[in-house]
Formats: structure tokens, sequence, C-alpha cells
């Protein structure tokens, strides 16, 4: 039998990862007296696609990742989607700065550090392809400081570990920047929460499963929601005019549920993936850099092969992959129905379509699904061609679900981004898709907040806020290279990073 609960919050999270928490954070800033009701199903805040084991770790910039400036047919290099997602990453800095100075988060280094980004290529095509990408990043402030180098003695320097052995006659090259970061989100999201579950008016509720929302039916666009405590089995109804679904694969059934018609059309494909993790102590101590490769032809953006120092649980660990896999699960802890269940009527049509034009992706996990011990060795032995399996072990990565969408050419396609949907009416907000999402859920959650509240994101009071939360507000970055080193420089000295002067 179900109950009401007897209060009605002013917004509802459903799942408690980095973009929740990222939210939480900004409306409580924006609005001491909101009341916020957050409902995760699991146990423990950031156990899903935020979590350290499961998350790729890296402060996405676009420093390294190669899959962010394609080669295009005329020669020249695409830099568009590098320069946005470097300037968000400079966004999140700023904020979580300004977490740290006003005592929200403290011990910012249990979250972030320095570690170089580097970008790693062989072939006589890839080393000209990555001097093409080198200077066409050098038009853009937020790149200035990166350094290329063909000269083996300077890349043996930066990545001592992946030059051993190497052979002496192979065409290779390498970027640097010094002011790369390594992020624990896993962490990070647990602090946010930490400090939201202390504020007046919030309350989280793990072990808790929104199973489903609507419309409430009386007029008043409010959304009701039947909620299960999966410890005691005990159900009710929930009330309340906003929701926010950022329960990273489980959103697009909720999607689904709730109905609104700027949801149709909208299908997920998983991936999955699994970490070759270095056992060797004195292996991991060779290597201190995010080292990041050319994927495959096919392969998603989340397979991008890299060599990665990482800080875990305050222990320094070495990890290589990922692997790409194919599961019908669209969470770690999902079910294999996850998938066929997600088919209806209006998204099938899209779906069949994507799975078409991405024939390749197929193919590739295919290949993938099927390596064997030695198999995923020769990927590894690319970039440490002294490795030995004996070193490392296979450990499972998170699971991640790329949006499907209508497309009017296509019938349907694939991204490979995050995919913000809201209700016309500002009450709904979803949020589908996977990288870079956690480290430019900043610049996502900006973006929902200017959807989803315009009003008051007009009004004096809130800009003022965004702007002491974000001193770079409303400023594009990237043409203000004064602005840039000025936000910088507070970000790096808040959260304990290096900086290009040091």
């Amino acid at each position: 039998m179900s109950t009401t609960i007897q209060y009605e919050p002013d917004v509802v999270l459903i799942g408690a990862g980095i973009m929740s928490a990222t939210l939480g954070m900004f409306l409580k800033e924006l609005m001491p007296e909101v009341k916020i009701d957050i409902y995760e199903r699991l146990d423990v805040a950031a156990a899903e696609s935020s979590d350290a084991w499961n998350n790729a770790g890296t402060g996405h910039s676009a420093f390294c990742e190669l899959n962010y400036t394609p080669e295009l047919p005329n020669g020249s290099i695409e830099t568009v989607k590098a320069v946005r997602i470097a300037e968000w990453f400079e966004v999140s800095k700023q904020f979580w700065a300004y977490l740290v100075e006003k005592n929200r988060i403290t011990n910012p280094e249990d979250f972030v550090r320095s570690v170089p980004h580097m970008s790693f290529v062989w072939g006589e095509d890839n080393v000209e392809y990555l001097k093409k990408r080198f200077e066409a990043l050098q038009k853009f402030p937020l790149f200035k400081g990166m350094e290329f180098s063909t000269e083996r003695g300077t890349i043996e320097s930066w990545m001592p570990l992946v030059m051993e052995g190497r052979d002496e006659k192979q065409p290779i090259a390498a970027t640097n920047m010094k002011i790369g970061t390594d992020v624990n989100f896993g962490e990070l999201t647990r602090d946010m929460f930490a400090w939201l579950g202390e504020q007046e008016g919030v309350n989280l509720y793990f072990g808790h499963e929104v199973s489903s929302m609507r419309r409430s039916g009386l007029g008043n666009g409010k959304w009701k929601l039947k909620i299960k405590n999966l410890e005691t089995g005990k159900k009710f109804r929930q009330y309340t005019p906003f929701v926010f679904i950022g329960a990273g694969g489980g959103s697009l059934h909720l999607l689904e549920k709730a109905g609104i018609p700027e949801g149709n059309g909208f299908g997920g494909f998983p991936v999955s993936g699994q970490w070759l993790k270095c056992v060797n102590e004195e292996v991991i101590k060779k290597h201190q850099a995010k080292v990041y490769g050319k994927a495959s032809v096919g392969a998603p953006p989340m397979s991008v092969p890299h060599i990665d120092t990482r800080m875990i649980n305050g222990k320094r660990e070495l990890l290589f992959g990922p692997y790409a896999g194919f599961s019908t699960k669209f969470l770690k802890n999902g079910s294999y129905f996850d998938l066929p269940t997600s088919i209806k009527a209006n998204n099938i049509g899209p779906m069949l379509a994507a799975g078409y034009h991405n024939m390749s992706l197929t193919k590739y996990l295919i290949e993938q699904v099927t390596q064997s011990k030695a198999d995923r060795l020769e990927a590894l032995k690319e970039y440490l061609p002294d490795a030995k399996m004996e070193d490392w072990v296979l450990e499972n990565a998170g699971q991640r679900v790329q949006v499907i969408k209508k497309d009017e050419e296509k019938g349907g396609k694939l991204e490979f981004g995050t995919e913000v949907i809201n209700s016309a009416d500002g009450s709904l907000a979803v949020l589908l898709g996977a990288s870079p999402g956690a480290s430019t859920a900043v610049s996502i959650m900006l973006d929902l907040i200017q959807r989803c509240f315009p009003e008051k994101v007009a009004s004096p009071e809130w800009q003022a806020k965004f702007k002491e939360m974000i001193p770079s507000f409303g400023q594009p970055l990237n043409e203000n290279e004064e602005l840039l080193k000025e936000v910088r420089k507070h970000s790096e000295k808040m959260l304990g990073l290096v900086s290009l002067e040091d």
C-alpha cells in the first residue's frame, strides 16, 4: 500500500552522482531556503559512473584527447570541440575553487591533483597529424604552454615507461601539458553530498528507487513520483514542482515514463569497459602522466587507449585501457533487460537507423568482447613495449549508455557526448550520455539551470551569485587571455595545482 510523504520538496534529484551533486550545490547556493530530496537506489553516493574505478579520472580539458580534434578530409584539424571542452573544464575548476574557498569542501587534494596530460603517437602519418594538431591548438590561449616533440630524449624524459624497449627506428611524436589534472569524481561527489546532507531542507535517501513518474493530474504542473524503499519494501508517493533525472544509464527509462514529448525518439546504446590494472609497484613508480593515443577505427570515445596515472583512495595506481565490451545493462548494477525494455514505438526507428550507420562500432565491440589475454597484452605493448602480463590484472570499469536520437538525414544517429532534455515548462530536466560528462558537469548544470529557471537566472541577485561562484561567468575565456590567466591562477591556488609559471 502506498502512502504519501507529508511534505513537498521544491526539488527532487534522482541519482547520487556528480551531476545531481553539482546541481544540488548550485541550487542551495542560489536559493538557501530551497528544499531538496535526493533519491539513490544504491547504498552510497557515486557508486556508478562517478566512481573512481568506473570513470576515466582525467580532468577532460582536451589537452591530450585526440578524439576531440579529428583530422578533416581537407587535412586540417577540427578544434571547435576541443576549445569548448577546455573552456568548460576551466569553469569546473572555478566552481570547485569557490567551494573550497567557502569551506563547502575541504582537502581538495583528496579529489584533484596535477598530473601532466600527454598525447603519444607512432608512424609517419600519425606524427604528422599530431604536429598539425599542436600547431592548430597553439592559436588558442587555452592551449598555451603545450609542448611538442619528436625527439626521443625529450619524450623519454616525459614518459620513460612508454619509451622502455621501444624500437629506435619507429617514428614517434608527443605533446605535453603540465597543467593537466587527475580527478577522483567519486570523492568529489561524496564531498559535495556530505555538505548538502548537513544543510537544512536537504534529505538524502539511499537505497530508494524511483519506479515511475508522471504529471500529477491535478492541473498544477507538478510531478508525482512513485518511490520504493529497497530495504523495507515500503512504497510511497512524492509530489514536487521540479525533477532532475541524473541517474546515469537509468535516466532513459525514467525519461520514457515521464512521457514528455521532448523525450520522444531518444534511445540508448550501452558500452561496457575493462581496465588492466598494474600490480607491480616498481612499474607504477616509473610513470607519472596521463598518456592518450589514437582510438581504433569505429571505437567509442570512452575506449580511447591511455596509460593512466591515478590517485584512488589515497593510493597511486596505474591503469591501461579501457577495453570496450557490450552488455545489455544500462548500469553496472543494472539488469540485462535494460536495453530491450528501453525500446519503444517512438525510438525503434532511430535506434535501428543508428545501428545500420554504425556497423564499424558493432564490429569493433565484437572484436573487443572476444579478445584473449594475449590480445590485451598486445594492445598494452603498443604503449609499453616491455610490459609483462604478470604485472597486470583485469578489472571491470563502468557502464556507459551512448545517446541515440532522431536525425532528419539518417533517421537516427549515435551521439558520443551528453544530452540535456527538458520539458517545455522547465519542470523536468534529464541528462543522457557519457564522456566528457563529469569533467564538464558544472557547465552542463549551468546550462540546465538557465533552461529551467530563466526568470530567476535573469535577476540581478542570481547574476551576481553566478559571478561570485564562477568569475568568468558569461565571458568566453578563450577570447580573453588576461581573464583566463586570472581565473586559472586563482583556481590553481585554491585547489593546490601546478601552474604554467611553476
